[in-house]
């Protein structure tokens, strides 16, 4: 193409971006621009990232190019606003991204998301209009719910299409539900403009941690910035105490989601919510109306959700991967507030029966990392610690006979890197434990040096896909030394070190209130030389792993630091397990094959990976009623099958029994709470609603539990071996 011809094209582009803003001035929204502070921000971030980061980074035209796409995937991500036009427009900026963040210039991110702002008003005017039409739910058509992977809307006709069949479909999932049609129209008004508001709402600051973090995501996945902590904030995170359900909520403009659940809390309690569960509506007490709450900020569904100590807040929510077409089921909670001590390890006893023995298993169920770092500076002989209390249940593990212990790090996200250690040295001798490597190659070493060992029988440490950072350290620790089965799946893969970093910290004015900057600094290895990065912890033994769960994890990220390797640290091995773990993946598989939870994992697995790339849905009101039946149906006999096979007299020989003893965190349950689980079981039984009350069993434990049992037969054995051979010579 000749440069007279591009030359013609870039004009005609900037006119069309000319236009687009002349036109965004004439609705009357605000015009936001950047605030001074952050070309000062801009500036430094920049110089921070490339002179401190442990991943050598260059700011180029390449990197330009990747962050210009971010930057649009951040504010559109399912292309539902910009025009193909638009994108086209903001090339002129493609490869220049990277000098405006060095100089501080940015004006063509706030352009970007001025003329974001005008597209969102528009289709919300669009959306109104089709609302208040006649709806036909009779013709075959479909709608693209996840369209990541589109390409942008041609022109404004392709993209209202697209939206006339967006409010079809929200349209028609309220009414499978059985709204009214005016309720239907008053729900969707009320969410459209909603959705619009917390756009045109959004302040300088907002734009600012939007593009400069579409920069630094593409650095490495943890590395961040955030706004300044404002008196607002300070008050809502003093404000955790409250009675809620004890779960951390995410929103990604549209959802609300289950991001994480406090173990202990009356969520988790509850056990049916999960982690990446979208919340459609908020229900008070136990037959309150349902509140849509598609389109809400964060703050406002939170207050929602929270509430006075033992009432009841009812919950419709959609897994993370279910799409349009799913109904969603109601999840009942009970109030209550969420207290230290639930937040600390728990443990259960549980009593496993084979026909020829009995073993007494321990489990320490570890939600996290903790340690009362303030007492402990102190010298506060006092403090509160994982270590500390993980060995108080040890003590009485020994006091009620128990054989071997399961320490449960599911859903472990990690924590304190101290306790890791520390929590390490209740089970070894002293010896290294892990290794971290910073940018210029230094090699730090963590050890236990207590030689006192305060467990020496049968271990098993359970892990998962949630199981992150301090947790894969004791993991690794612990299979590397020999001294412990890993069980589950394959864990996160987070091992790398982050510095959180005040600006005000690097500039020399007082007056300015700039924001911080989370970067990474390091990374772990294992005392064997291997990374937890991005691989995580592989187990000796591996279950299936649940239907969504490959989306989590550090090798999701294109841009995730590679796995790597150093020289092994100088350590002696507890035990060779090798030929125990062949034997008990043996007995393992001999049970799974008959045991009737992992069929039925395996089934939802098949299923899943045939719907997964389905990204459609009908728009057809007898073909989607057609679906919630089969679904239904499914479900169903799932239950049914489950229920039949759980009252056989006579369970299966290779399964054997496991029967739970003792639960500490049964005690930490208040009468109020109790009572009020009570009715809420009653109420819920009488409720026509598509509840989700499935018995939930922890199959995983359970199987886990026999792995242990038969892990105590083998250490038996091989002992009594040993023992008549050492009679023999």
């Amino acid at each position: 193409m000749n440069r007279s011809r591009l030359t013609w094209m870039a004009v005609a582009l900037l006119g069309s971006l000319i236009t687009a803003q002349l036109a965004l001035a004439k609705t009357n929204l605000e015009l936001i621009k950047p605030n001074p502070k952050h070309q000062d921000e801009s500036r430094l971030v920049v110089k921070l990232v490339e002179n401190l980061h442990y991943k050598h980074t260059e700011l180029d035209d390449e990197f330009s190019n990747q962050i210009l796409d971010k930057y649009l995937a951040v504010l559109d991500p399912n292309k539902m606003y910009f025009l193909g036009e638009d994108v086209v427009a903001f090339d002129r900026w493609r490869y220049t991204l990277d000098e405006g963040l060095r100089s501080g210039n940015l004006k063509p991110a706030y352009d970007i998301f001025n003329l974001f702002k005008k597209r969102v008003a528009t289709q919300k005017a669009y959306a109104l209009s089709v609302l208040a039409s006649d709806l036909n739910f009779e013709a075959e058509e479909e709608y693209q719910w996840d369209r990541e992977k589109a390409p942008y809307a041609i022109d404004q006709d392709e993209l209202d299409e697209l939206w006339r069949k967006k409010v079809k479909n929200d349209y028609l999932g309220l009414k499978l539900l059985k709204k009214e049609p005016e309720k239907i129209k008053e729900t969707l008004a009320k969410r459209y403009n909603l959705m619009a508001k917390r756009v045109s709402d959004m302040k300088s600051d907002d734009v600012f941690q939007f593009f400069i973090n579409s920069y630094l995501s593409l650095v490495e996945p943890h590395t961040g910035y955030m706004e300044p902590i404002t008196s607002e904030n300070f008050e809502i995170n003093m404000k955790l105490s409250l009675e809620g359900i004890g779960a951390v909520l995410g929103n990604d403009g549209e959802y609300t989601s289950i991001q994480t659940i406090v173990k202990g809390g009356p969520a988790d309690m509850e056990g049916t919510l999960k982690s990446g569960d979208k919340v459609l509506a908020v229900g008070q007490g136990s037959d309150g109306s349902f509140e849509d709450v598609v389109g809400w900020g964060i703050e406002d569904v939170v207050q929602l959700i929270r509430g006075e100590k033992g009432s009841t807040v009812r919950l419709r929510v959609i897994a993370e991967d279910d799409g349009p077409d799913t109904i969603p089921h109601t999840v009942r909670i009970v109030r209550d507030k969420v207290k230290l001590e639930q937040q600390a390890a728990q443990h259960q006893i549980y009593k496993v029966k084979d026909g020829k023995h009995e073993r007494k298993i321990g489990v320490i169920d570890l939600p996290t990392f903790y340690l009362d770092f303030a007492a402990y500076q102190a010298g506060d002989n006092d403090y509160r610690s994982t270590t500390k209390d993980v060995k108080k249940i040890l003590n009485k593990f020994e006091e009620e006979g128990v054989q071997g212990i399961i320490v449960d790090l599911r859903n472990n996200g990690g924590g304190s890197l101290h306790e890791a250690i520390q929590l390490t040295g209740l089970f070894i001798d002293k010896g290294p434990v892990v290794q971290t490597k910073f940018p210029k190659g230094k090699i730090d070493i963590k050890r236990d040096v207590n030689p006192t060992i305060a467990w020496e029988g049968p271990m098993v440490v359970m892990v998962n896909k949630l199981s992150a950072s301090a947790s894969e350290i004791f993991a690794a620790a612990m299979q590397d030394y020999g001294r412990a089965l890993i069980v589950g799946n394959q864990t996160y893969g987070k091992g790398t070190v982050q510095n959180v970093m005040p600006l005000n910290e690097y500039i020399n004015n007082s007056e300015l209130e700039l924001g911080q900057l989370k970067l990474t600094r390091g990374q772990f290895f294992r005392i064997n030389g291997g990374s937890t990065q991005n691989r995580g912890v592989i187990p000796d033994i591996t279950f299936p792993v649940s239907p969504g769960f490959e989306k989590y994890g550090e090798s999701t990220y294109e841009n995730a630091l590679p796995w790597n390797s150093i020289s092994s640290s100088n350590y002696t091995m507890f035990d060779d397990l090798s030929d125990e773990i062949s034997e008990l993946k043996q007995r393992h598989q001999a049970r799974s094959e008959v045991n009737f939870e992992f069929d039925f994992l395996k089934k939802e697995i098949e299923l899943y990976e045939q719907e997964k790339d389905d990204v459609t849905v009908s728009l057809s009101l007898a073909e989607r009623q057609r679906k919630v039946e089969e679904r239904k149906a499914r479900k169903k006999a799932r239950k049914a099958k489950r229920a039949e096979l759980m009252a056989a007299i006579e369970p299966n020989p290779l399964l054997g029994e496991v029967t739970l003893l003792y639960d500490s965190g049964e005690e930490l349950k208040s009468d109020d709470t109790l009572a009020a689980e009570q009715r809420a079981k009653e109420e819920a039984a009488a409720d026509d609603e598509d509840i989700d009350d499935e018995e939930f069993v922890d199959y995983r434990l359970h199987e886990t539990a026999r792995i242990l049992a038969d892990f105590i037969d083998l250490k038996k054995e091989r002992l009594i071996a040993k023992t008549d051979k050492n009679k023999r010579s």
